[in-house]
């Protein structure tokens, strides 16, 4: 699993920061984000900049994508946020049913959107993808260890 692409719906708040932890976490994948109905060319929001920041993590440079054939085309894995981005995905890319999965699919949660309700939720949705990505990071590791 060398191609992760992380998918939320405007791409600038929940995948840019999944994104940053697994590029942090897997230096040696190819990890992209993008979004359903994307914010295009807009930065990441200045509250997923500034948590990321506190932890070392910069994604100043981010600048939201739409989602498309050509990524989901060259991604081993594709990462969503929820059951309805997943199926999202799926019935527009039919070819990508079995690589789509939830960030937080071991867990069995979804990450809400923190979009426009302040930091708190902001925070909330960062800590259940710091969560998400660990569990994602350590299956990638064992997987490519064999």
């Amino acid at each position: 699993m060398r191609n992760i692409l992380v998918v939320c719906i405007g791409n600038i708040c929940r995948s840019p920061m999944a994104e940053g932890l697994l590029t942090a976490a897997l230096p040696d994948a190819q990890v992209a984000s993008a979004g359903l109905a994307a914010m295009v060319g807009e930065p990441a929001d200045e509250i997923a900049r500034d948590l990321m920041s506190q932890r070392g993590i910069s994604i100043e440079s981010h600048r939201a994508k739409q989602i498309g054939l050509d990524a989901c085309q060259r991604a081993d894995l594709i990462l969503v946020m929820d059951g309805m981005q997943r199926r999202s995905v799926e019935e527009r890319y039919l070819f990508a049913a079995g690589k789509v999965f939830r960030l937080c699919e071991f867990s069995d949660q979804d990450v809400p959107d923190p979009y426009g309700a302040g930091r708190a939720s902001f925070e909330r949705a960062l800590t259940l993808i710091e969560d998400g990505t660990q569990q994602w990071v350590q299956r990638i590791s064992r997987v490519s260890s064999r």
